[in-house]
């Protein structure tokens, strides 16, 4: 008879070599009467704490101004941070548009602190098209939304980095005149574990050349004729071209992906809008019909079927295949119980069959 020590290792998964994660809309509504709480962050961060204890690696949450949706993500990550230890904690994606490099640059690195080094942060612009409606509360942008993103993406990883930004007068408190100073406090780390958000090929060479991850999501600008994942493909090699031309390796590509694994027939009732959107998408793309903001684009498949579908569909991804890290996008505007239990089949029935475990 075999012993356990002689038999063979368990073949590794089709994507073994990827993180495993999941982006969140988490909300802040459902505030007490009190005005003290919100049942929303509540069930946030119970499904942060939920991920962990499965086993999954990374959790992001969603970045959103005006909407019921996160708008101030930071404190809630460091809370998240204190109800797990392993879990990789960041977001997809803070939109640079809205942010001052220098106090952004304290509060990652703050959080970065609390968290105990476990942040990973998605930053990008945002959709430009839409930006008139923030201009009240955020100001207007009269250089154009481009090129401030661009700006404020410099100088926080500059800030990140450890640049000097100023030097102390005879006035300044706590330090001597003539003292450098920077951006406090300073994570060495933390600048290699910022990522763009970026859908172009031009976007993802402009991440490679900074030395900064790729993040990419569930659509993708191209033109037509070609699928979703060929068009993926081609920016993640562009980005690790870039990366490597100069001088920072592989660099890191995260890549997220809507799926809708069934646990049991009423699975499909909870996902049956989401399952005629995609339908809807995907025939709009075949009709070269399918864009934002006038912008062609193509939409990931959005699987609905059982952990084994899902799984094997995943698997012939070669975009995924080129990839670090694989990202379950959790729908929007549905109950806490079906948001957790599509994390749940994820993680207890899709992910072990990409594993391999």
């Amino acid at each position: 008879m075999t012993s356990p020590a002689d038999s063979p290792a368990p073949a590794a998964g089709p994507l073994a070599h990827l993180g495993m994660g999941f982006l969140a809309f988490v909300d802040h509504t459902g505030i007490d009467a009190a005005g003290g709480r919100s049942h929303g962050l509540d069930d946030g961060l119970d499904l942060f704490a939920r991920a962990e204890s499965m086993g999954l690696d990374n959790g992001y949450v969603r970045h959103r101004h005006l909407q019921d949706y996160l708008s101030s993500p930071l404190p809630f990550l460091a809370v998240a941070g204190q109800r797990t230890s392993t879990l990789t904690l960041g977001t997809a994606l803070i939109p640079l548009r809205f942010e001052n490099a220098g106090r952004l640059a304290e509060d990652l690195a703050t959080t970065d602190l609390l968290v105990g080094g476990r942040l990973r942060i998605g930053v990008g612009s945002g959709y430009a098209k839409q930006d008139h409606v923030n201009e009240r509360a955020f100001g207007p942008v009269p250089e154009g939304v481009r090129p401030r993103v661009d700006a404020v993406l410099h100088d926080l990883l500059d800030f990140v980095g450890g640049e000097q930004v100023s030097t102390a007068d005879e006035y300044f408190e706590t330090e001597a005149e003539g003292t450098p100073l920077r951006i406090r406090p300073q994570v060495a780390s933390l600048r290699s574990r910022i990522a763009y958000g970026a859908g172009s090929v031009a976007s993802a060479e402009r991440a490679g050349k900074l030395g900064i991850g790729l993040q990419v999501s569930t659509l993708q600008p191209g033109e037509a004729g070609r699928s979703f994942e060929e068009l993926q493909l081609a920016v993640i090699e562009a980005y690790r071209a870039a990366s490597r031309a100069a001088g920072h390796g592989e660099g890191h590509v995260s890549a997220s992906r809507q799926m809708l694994p069934v646990a049991d027939p009423a699975d499909l009732e909870a996902f049956a809008d989401l399952i005629e959107r995609d339908r809807s998408r995907q025939q709009a793309m075949r009709e070269g019909g399918a864009g934002i903001g006038g912008m062609a684009v193509a939409f990931g498949r959005v699987v609905a079927d059982s952990p084994e579908a899902v799984a094997a569909f995943l698997a012939e991804d070669p975009a995924l295949a080129a990839a670090d890290e694989l990202v379950l996008a959790l729908p929007f505007g549905h109950p806490y119980p079906v948001v957790r239990k599509i994390l749940t089949t994820w993680a207890e029935q899709v992910v072990p069959l990409l594993r391999g475990a």
